[in-house]
């Protein structure tokens, strides 16, 4: 049997390629957006890419089964449960229903119901039948089992959750409890994924050892016991999730080259005045994605400040718009393919070019510039300690608030800053600098953008963030 995990280390995602190397071919599960990484295996194992297969419409990621299966000829595989529910997916496709099978030679790949992250959820046993046509070897389990987790089951709002969270408990007792307890566990996120609260980092488990150790699998829970159970410990749901799903109900555009193969959005080079242009129109968007420090010191007004790496993804997810063309702002050409690869994984696809020469042409240009004031912990301390009319905001996640912070400081998730700014126009007091803390000074950057962007002048950020705080032993408060 051939099978090879692929994991997106910015949104904790696996896909997987399954098959037979004696048929030569091979299936794709859950493939993320770029999709050459499937394309450039398959050419170096010597493998057809024949099938792929979805478990579920996705959420947190922009999928990549349209594109591959379009590039490469394969057979799209999705449930056969979306029809009639909020979500059915819209591009060609064959449906799959419960206990259908594939077969790539010797393997076979076998289709599971598993409802209770979205109503047409599936999982995938996998049988080796070179070893055994009756004992599943594997179980590709999506977004259903989680190593340590359950999926969350409120990705269609409160009106359907909790029905949602009871097929849920039925799939656990139903599906699993015919299965063996050495079956490998192979899921769709790990560690770091909002999909479900609590999964492990480990990228595998066996189903014996989930069912001895998964909160969720525990077999003393009443239904609603664990109905209560798995919706209380959901966590923040983001905005996105619904645009997301959108998407890939709907499929998402084509973005390779037909024929280089090669990922398309952003190559095009813009030089100062256009991109001013662009930046003034109200229709294009600015991210700015270089380091903190560069981007508090200048850049286009009105630009998102998400610094290039394996944060990108998921806070240009949460703040920015998915309906503008967006234009790319870079420390070096160097960084402009990964930064559109990690904007098309979450489907910011309408990556019209980059600015041409970076800041310097912009400056060079004598064009307007915007500025976000770096205060450090001891002056921003001082000033506090002074009296200042100062509002510090605290960014981070409660939990992480909870476990210390300044005195006085405003807990605002970052994430949800876009749909807060109305509110904190109304609550804070317009002649005020607002000082923006976080772990690193990462998110504060990304958070002191969106509120730049909405209108609030004085805008400070706290490089090093609470890290920083602590280091030079200044107070905080718990709770």
């Amino acid at each position: 049997m051939q099978f090879n995990r692929f994991k997106d280390d910015d949104l904790s995602q696996y896909s997987y390629a399954v098959g037979c190397p004696g048929a030569g071919s091979v299936a794709i599960v859950d493939p993320r957006r770029d999709i050459d990484v499937y394309l450039d295996f398959a050419h170096r194992e010597g493998l057809s890419i024949e099938h792929v297969f979805e478990t579920h419409i996705h959420a947190d990621f922009a999928s990549g089964a349209r594109e591959l299966a379009a590039r490469t000829g394969a057979t799209l595989h999705v449930s056969a449960y979306d029809a009639g529910e909020t979500f059915e997916v819209g591009h060609p496709h064959q449906d799959l229903q419960h206990g259908d099978r594939v077969t790539l030679g010797a393997v076979r790949i076998e289709a599971v119901h598993t409802p209770g992250h979205t109503p047409e959820h599936l999982s995938f046993l996998v049988y080796d039948e070179a070893r055994s046509a009756d004992v599943p070897m594997l179980f590709l389990t999506g977004d259903f089992l989680f190593v340590g987790s359950l999926g969350r089951p409120d990705l269609l709002g409160d009106d359907a959750k909790r029905a949602l969270a009871r097929q849920l408990y039925t799939s656990v007792h139903n599906v699993l409890g015919v299965l063996p307890d050495g079956l490998e566990i192979h899921p769709g996120h790990g560690a770091g994924s909002m999909c479900g609260a609590g999964m492990s980092g480990r990228p595998t488990s066996t189903l014996g050892y989930e069912r001895r150790t998964n909160p969720y699998l525990d077999p003393a829970l009443s239904e609603g016991e664990f109905v209560d159970r798995i919706l209380g410990s959901v966590p923040p749901f983001p905005p996105y999730y619904r645009r997301m799903k959108r998407l890939n109900s709907e499929g998402p555009n084509l973005l390779y080259d037909a024929e280089t193969l090669d990922l398309a959005p952003g190559r095009l080079a813009v030089d100062a005045d256009r991109a001013r242009a662009l930046a003034e129109d109200g229709e294009h968007v600015v991210i700015d994605v270089r380091e903190m420090l560069a981007f508090g010191g200048g850049h286009i007004p009105g630009a998102f400040g998400i610094g290039a790496g394996k944060n990108l993804s998921t806070w240009a997810s949460w703040v920015v718009p998915y309906d503008r063309p967006i234009l790319l702002v870079l420390d070096h050409p160097n960084q402009l393919g990964d930064s559109v690869r990690r904007l098309v994984r979450v489907g910011l696809d309408q990556i019209v070019g980059h600015l041409d020469g970076g800041m310097r042409s912009w400056r060079e240009r004598g064009l307007p510039l915007a500025h976000v004031l770096q205060v450090e912990p001891p002056e921003l301390a001082h000033r506090l300690d002074g009296g200042g009319e100062i509002t510090v905001l605290d960014v981070r996640t409660a939990d992480e608030y909870a476990s210390g912070h300044i005195d006085g400081a405003r807990l605002e998730m970052a994430g949800f800053l876009p749909e807060r700014v109305e509110t904190l126009r109304h609550e804070i007091s317009g002649d005020r600098p607002i000082a923006i803390v976080c772990g690193s000074g990462y998110r504060s950057t990304v958070a002191a953008g969106v509120l730049r962007r909405a209108g609030f002048d004085e805008v400070w950020n706290m490089p090093g963030g609470m890290n920083a705080w602590r280091s030079h032993d200044l107070p905080v408060v718990t709770g």
